[in-house]
């Protein structure tokens, strides 16, 4: 049932009204004709059922399976991967707002769980600042007063609940404003409370940083100069063969702080534990760096296939000066030679010890007294004080790297990357055809249970539309100045893959 109610964008009053008076509904549920169906709150409960541990991902398990039986899809075949942001079910808020609303929201839930907690604390003044949820304008009086008069409350709240709800378990909204309260405030030396600037105390990373009381599992993000939004990212992962119905493997949901490469790990073992890893697995460039195309070689014979960054060094965008390239890279002896100046050959350095980093890199350190007497040395560095650091791969990763920077460049290979682009329209049919770009639920749970519906109810989608199996497909028919051309014998292409002179 609930697969079809994200087929049909259905609200939960709407499919349980669905399956009391629609034939086809009863049909597909095996249903006697006077059932009488279920309530609709059913289907809620059924979603906090699911969204505990990875009970979601067993139900995509479960058709993949089905479908992999009945050979629509099958292991090592080529398939491609795209992600795209989901916003949460929050409204965007001020911090005045953020702390204005989760004094309200705890206010609202110790009145009706435990009333009594609220005697000696709500006053005529309380009730006049959080009589109802909060609404603020764009430019508010006095901002910096109600902030700190907010946190004074807010404080006051949580010390209150502390001494007389000793022993008592509280719910979601208590939690959520004490580590707002954390996350925005500050006692300073004298005791005072403040709240956090960038300059003064120190505001969270946008990785931990809450923005909801009502979800604190949604965080703000950035993409690029444009894309700003609270809340996660969706990973898609299909099938792109050209002989059958491109099938959904894969949805993965992230917080909106996470890289799309920090995902790629996770699809590579679910795909594995589900016997659906491709031989190639087409992905941007937010998903490809050296160390991930060795460890899918490694870990599961996958060749991921996107493209690698290159040269990052100031002197390798600028095409001015030395870069890492122009280094002679002496792994056996353990040295690095600089580039000769004119007429010259530069002594050779030796490499230090292997040093980690995000990736794992080996940097040649030289010392100011080898640097300093270097008559080319404005070419290699532009700092007066130091020396030059210079940065590269492992050997098998540096082979690695120079290999599919050659390939890159072939016809080939990017006549199978462009297969890539068609992830996009998946991503528009997910995004705006059934209604993945705005979550449904709160929480990074349900919301990937929203996700993972999706992904089934697309799959049916996509295969009800195959043609019987003794039916031959029927093409499509000619446009009007297409029977023109033809009545007058003007010959025209036949297919649009064809190349007209």
């Amino acid at each position: 049932m609930s697969v079809l109610q994200f087929l049909l964008n259905l609200s939960d009053r709407q499919a349980a009204e669905a399956v009391r008076c629609r034939f086809d509904f009863k049909y597909a549920l095996a249903l006697e004709l006077d059932d009488p169906g279920f309530h609709h709150s059913v289907l809620s409960d059924f979603r906090e059922r699911l969204a505990e541990g990875d009970r979601a991902d067993r139900h995509l398990d479960l058709a993949l399976a089905r479908l992999k039986d009945a050979g629509l899809v099958r292991e090592r075949t080529t398939q491609r991967t795209d992600s795209t942001h989901v916003l949460a079910a929050v409204r965007d808020l001020t911090l005045l707002e953020l702390i204005t609303e989760a004094v309200w929201a705890a206010l609202e839930e110790l009145a009706g769980t435990a009333p009594h907690l609220l005697d000696g604390l709500v006053d005529e003044e309380w009730g006049r600042r959080y009589d109802r949820p909060v609404r603020l304008g764009k430019n508010p009086t006095r901002p910096k007063t109600r902030i700190n008069t907010t946190g004074e409350d807010a404080c006051r709240l949580l010390e209150h609940v502390r001494q007389h709800g000793a022993g008592r378990a509280f719910g979601p909204q208590i939690e959520a404003l004490r580590e707002i309260m954390v996350q925005n405030y500050y006692r300073d030396a004298a005791g005072r409370l403040r709240w956090r600037t960038a300059e003064d105390g120190g505001l969270p990373p946008s990785s931990s940083a809450i923005v909801s009381p009502y979800d604190v599992t949604a965080r703000y993000a950035r993409r690029g100069q444009t894309t700003r939004w609270k809340g996660f990212v969706a990973h898609l992962t299909e099938t792109c063969t050209r002989d059958g119905v491109n099938v959904i493997t894969d949805v993965a949901t992230t917080a909106a702080t996470t890289y799309d490469a920090q995902a790629l790990p996770g699809i590579h073992t679910r795909l594995g534990r589900r016997g659906l890893l491709p031989a190639e697995h087409l992905v941007d460039g937010g998903s490809t760096s050296l160390v991930h195309v060795e460890r899918a070689a490694r870990q599961h014979r996958v060749t991921l296939t996107g493209p690698l960054p290159g040269n990052s060094t100031r002197q390798h965008r600028r095409n001015e000066g030395f870069g890492r390239d122009d280094f002679l890279i002496d792994f056996d002896r353990r040295q690095v030679t600089c580039p000769p100046g004119p007429g010259q050959q530069q002594p050779a350095r030796p490499l230090p010890d292997l040093l980690t980093h995000a990736a794992p890199l080996i940097v040649a350190k030289v010392t100011k007294s080898q640097c300093q007497p270097c008559s080319v040395r404005a070419r290699c560095t532009a700092s007066r004080d130091s020396a030059r650091d210079v940065g590269f791969p492992p050997r098998e990763l540096l082979d690695l790297q120079v290999r599919v920077h050659t390939e890159q460049q072939t016809p080939d290979w990017q006549a199978r990357y462009a297969v890539r682009s068609g992830v996009e329209g998946t991503v528009n049919e997910f995004a705006h055809g059934h209604g993945m770009r705005r979550c449904r639920y709160r929480g990074q749970p349900k919301a990937h249970l929203q996700h993972m519906f999706t992904a089934i109810a697309v799959n049916i989608e996509r295969l009800s539309g195959l043609p019987p199996t003794d039916e031959v497909p029927r093409s499509r028919p000619p446009t009007a100045f297409q029977n023109f051309l033809d009545q007058h014998g003007i010959p025209r292409l036949k297919s649009w893959r064809a190349t007209s002179s």
